[in-house]
């Protein structure tokens, strides 16, 4: 059995089977059970009772975290004249205005974590769709990735701020990263509530019966905390 794989079974031995934890609880407890030599990211895993192969089941929507991610996020911005000035002061790591940018996308680089576009801009990134699609890197309004050019220093404030999208996958689940291990266990917590509100308040139309079925907190290395469903979707935002 390799160290990882020992340090797996040792970190899974201290969680009650049986047991379903308070969300602050559980928090305590990955942080506790963290074993990797990284800064590990603490995420959230999210069984909901949605059919995703019905439209009216679907779950797409975004998020800031109040304590943000504990890590550098890499932008991308799809803007021209103006907009791509201010762009670039406001810290975009990549501001895609010519033609010879769009193809070097169109290549293969996407060496970024968020893409924001300008609206006046979509018609010419929507080319770009089979190399940012599967990545889930193209903008989408829905997401609030694609503004008004007057708008693009608030869009990417907003991206390195901790805003992420979560969205439901085929298989039912919605995944999402709400901080680090290093984390303090009241700046989780705090992640963890605002997280919760919005999927909750993202609950599609056709959604019967539960919606949430379950909840687990894990670390990237370590073994899954089952947290208490009414709990979780129903966090105050203060401090615990």
């Amino acid at each position: 059995m390799s160290k990882k794989g020992k340090n797996f079974v040792n970190a899974k031995q201290k969680i009650e089977a049986e047991k379903v934890y308070t969300p602050k609880e559980a928090i305590e407890m990955v942080k506790e059970l963290a074993f990797a030599k990284f800064d590990e990211t603490v995420e959230i895993h999210l069984r909901t009772g949605l059919d995703p192969r019905q439209a009216d089941q679907q779950v797409r929507d975004v998020c800031v975290l109040p304590k943000g991610l504990g890590k550098t996020v890499r932008i991308l911005v799809f803007a021209q004249g103006e907009a791509a000035a201010a762009a670039r002061a406001a810290g975009a790591d990549f501001v895609a205005e010519t033609d010879e940018d769009l193809a070097r996308i169109q290549g293969g680089y996407t060496d970024f974590d968020v893409a924001v576009g300008t609206m006046d801009m979509m018609g010419k990134v929507g080319r770009l769709g089979r190399v940012l699609g599967p990545r889930n890197l193209m903008p989408n309004p829905k997401a609030g990735t694609v503004v008004q050019p007057g708008d693009i220093v608030q869009a990417i404030e907003t991206a390195k701020a901790g805003r992420v999208e979560f969205r439901l996958d085929k298989s039912a689940n919605i995944h999402v990263p709400l901080g680090k291990v290093s984390f303090s266990v009241n700046d989780l917590y705090e992640n963890m509530a605002a997280l919760t509100t919005a999927v909750r308040k993202a609950r599609p139309s056709g959604a019967k019966g539960s919606f949430i079925k379950r909840v687990t907190l894990a670390s990237t290395m370590g073994p899954g905390i089952k947290v208490d469903v009414n709990s979780a979707m129903n966090m105050e935002t203060e401090q615990v």
